[in-house]
This record gives structure tokens, C-alpha cells and sequence, in this order.
């Protein structure tokens, strides 16, 4: 009986230490993540100092802005990289908020080919396999149709632009005195860290050093933190998570909020639904909350950056939120995205080659092609301003 006592306390003392560890990696790996943010602005202002105004004429293109975001992070499969890439290019000047904000929305897109691609290991399994791809194909529905609402009237009202600057004048949120004083430590080792790097290494090989830093973050971040929060539960996942809509919303944001990915929680998803465990309405419903968590990398590659910066973590936020509201909080559009994905999944039972069409054209053909014919739209305009000036 002593010993059986003995060894359950060693076991828990155990188990304290290896959560302690555990919390130790993810702090640290987000203090590297804010450097990385930090030193990605110092770079991409030390590389961009003499070609700023053609950047901002490429993105100045919303079309070209919104594919930009959906093929960078359809490659990279992380929106939460090539978001925070974003306000760090905000951060420095380099683009202007207004063009910022298709990088985000298109980022939102790209990454639902994770999930996606993940469905389409089911292949040899008919219905598992449709119900894979409905289950991976929801978290694309639900992005692509918040796009396709909000992108015309943020291209004419600037309306997530306008907002995210109401909301951040409301809570008065930029770098005043005290804020500068109050985050004088934290700063001031970035910075001296950052510009002694850009300086001695050169700014080409510190922002390549940032991107990665910034990846193997975020990466470690959602490892870690996925053992924590599902560890050995894993086999009851299903039952605590999914029990009603609320709390599979709910679940979906605080996993993702965490940590950081929400590829890797939608990508959780997929197998329930493939095996039958989660209904896919249920499973939509998580992932709308995962599209709320996902925007706490934003905010948090914000923190210490400028007032534009903060503004565009709000617009990630917004676009999220706005999704939410339309598709889960009203009754009858919320089924639309649904129907779509189990359509998707039965025409892509039937066709097998449909689901490998689908992923090559959105995620990849479709962006290159409109960014190409963008590009060439944006030449011939300037042709005909210079011949006209003549």
C-alpha cells in the first residue's frame, strides 16, 4: 500500500514536470515568435528602403493582393505565417493597410488546403471517403463565401478598413508614451537584438532567417500545445468536444487559440467525420470556432508594432467574425456552406479525379492565372497612361 502510494505521487510529480517543460518550450517559442515578427519588419524596411513604391503598386491590385494570400499560404499550408508576415510588412511601412487586408482575406482561403488534402487519404474507402471530403471542403466553403461577401465591399467602402479603425480609435489602441515605457524592456532587447542582426548578417539572410524562425514557432506552439489539451484524451475527444453546437464552437476557438494552427484543428476534424464519429454539421461548427482562434497569431504578431499593424490584426479578426455571424448565427444560410461540402463529397465519390481537380485549380492555377492576367491589365494601363502623356 506505501508503495503503490509512493510510486502514484511519483507519477504525478512526473506528469508536473512534464507540463512544466512543456509550458517552458511554448513561452519560450512565443518570445522567439515575437523576435522573429521584429526582426522580419527591421529586414523586409532595410530590403524594401528604395522599391517601397513599387511594392505598394503591386498590392495597390486587390485582386492581386487576395491571390498573393491564397497562394502564399496555400504553399506555405499556414495562414498563420503568412499573416503575421503581413502586419510585420505593415509594421514597417512597406504596405500600406488598405493593401494589406485582400493578403489576409486570401490567406484565410489558402489555408483550408490542409484539411482538404488530408480528405483525399481516404480515397480507397468509399464512404469514408465522401464524408472526408465533406469534412474538408466545409472549411473551405466557409472561407471562400465569406470572401466572396466581404471582398466587393471592402474594394468598394473599405468597410473592413473603416471598422477595424473605429474599433481601435474606441479602445485607444496605439503606441502612446506610457505603452512605449511600460514595454521598454521587451522592446529594447528586440530591437538591439534585430538591428545587430540585420546590420552584421545582412537584411536578405535575417528576413530568411525570420520566416523560418516564424514557421518552426508556430509549429512548436501547436505541437506542444496539442499535447497538453488532448494528450491521452484523445479517444474522448469526440464526446467532450461535440456534445452541442456551443461547445464544439467553442472547443474549436480555444484549441486554435492556442495553438496557433487551424490547419492542425481542422485537420483534426477529418478523421471524425471520415469514421463516422462526428456528424459534419457538428464538425462546421467547430471549425467556425477554429476561424475565430486562428486570429490571436495576428493579434499577438501586433503586440509592440504600429497602430496600422494592431488595425490589420482587427481586420483578420473582423472578416473571422463577420463569417461567423452570418453562418452560424442565422438559421438557414448556416446549411449552405454544409450543402456544399456534402455535395462536393458525392460528386467526388463518383469522380475520384474531381477532388485532386479542385485542389490544383483553386489553391493553385486559379491565383497564378488571375495574378499573371492582373499584372498584365496593370502594364497595359500604365502603356496607355505614358502614351497618353506624351
Amino acid at each position: 500500500m506505501i508503495e503503490e502510494k509512493f510510486l502514484s505521487q511519483a507519477m504525478n510529480q512526473q506528469g508536473y514536470q512534464s507540463l512544466a517543460s512543456k509550458l517552458v518550450v511554448i513561452v519560450f517559442s512565443i518570445i522567439l515568435f515575437l523576435l522573429s515578427i521584429d526582426l522580419m519588419g527591421l529586414s523586409i524596411g532595410a530590403l524594401t528602403g528604395g522599391i517601397t513604391d513599387d511594392i505598394s503598386k503591386v498590392t495597390s491590385n486587390p485582386f492581386i493582393g487576395l491571390f498573393i494570400g491564397l497562394l502564399s499560404t496555400a504553399l506555405l499550408q499556414s495562414s498563420s505565417t503568412t499573416t503575421s508576415i503581413a502586419v510585420a510588412a505593415v509594421a514597417s511601412g512597406v504596405i500600406s493597410l488598405q493593401h494589406a487586408i485582400p493578403i489576409i482575406l486570401g490567406a484565410n482561403v489558402g489555408t483550408t488546403i490542409t484539411s482538404t488534402i488530408i480528405s483525399m487519404s481516404y480515397i480507397s474507402k468509399h464512404k469514408e471517403f465522401r464524408r472526408a471530403v465533406a469534412a474538408g471542403t466545409a472549411h473551405d466553403f466557409f472561407n471562400i463565401l465569406t470572401v466572396i461577401l466581404l471582398f466587393p465591399l471592402e474594394v468598394r467602402y473599405g468597410l473592413l478598413e473603416k471598422s477595424s479603425a473605429i474599433i481601435t480609435s474606441l479602445f485607444n489602441i496605439q503606441k502612446t508614451e506610457e505603452s512605449v515605457n511600460v514595454n521598454w524592456g521587451i522592446t529594447s532587447i528586440f530591437d538591439s537584438a534585430t538591428a545587430w542582426m540585420v546590420s552584421n548578417v545582412g537584411p536578405i539572410i535575417s528576413l530568411l532567417i525570420g520566416v523560418i524562425l516564424l514557421f518552426v514557432c508556430i509549429k512548436s506552439i501547436s505541437k506542444w500545445l496539442y499535447k497538453i489539451l488532448i494528450g491521452s484524451t484523445k479517444d474522448r475527444f469526440e464526446n467532450m468536444v461535440f456534445k452541442n453546437k456551443y461547445r464544439a464552437f467553442s472547443w474549436g476557438l480555444i484549441i486554435t487559440s492556442v495553438s496557433q494552427s487551424s490547419s492542425l484543428t481542422t485537420s483534426l476534424i477529418v478523421p471524425l467525420v471520415a469514421t463516422g464519429k462526428v456528424k459534419i454539421r457538428k464538425a462546421f461548427q467547430f471549425i467556425m470556432g477554429a476561424n475565430i482562434g486562428t486570429t490571436l497569431t495576428a493579434l499577438l504578431a501586433a503586440v509592440f508594432q504600429s497602430e496600422a499593424a494592431i488595425s490589420l490584426a482587427i481586420v483578420h479578426f473582423l472578416f473571422n467574425l463577420t463569417g461567423v455571424i452570418v453562418f452560424f448565427l442565422l438559421p438557414y444560410i448556416s446549411r449552405f456552406p454544409v450543402f456544399l461540402a456534402k455535395s462536393m463529397g458525392k460528386i467526388t465519390v463518383k469522380i475520384r479525379l474531381v477532388g485532386f481537380a479542385y485542389i490544383f485549380t483553386a489553391f493553385f492555377l486559379l491565383p497564378f492565372t488571375l495574378i499573371y492576367f492582373s499584372k498584365a491589365t496593370e502594364k497595359t494601363k500604365d502603356s496607355i497612361e505614358v502614351i497618353t502623356e506624351d
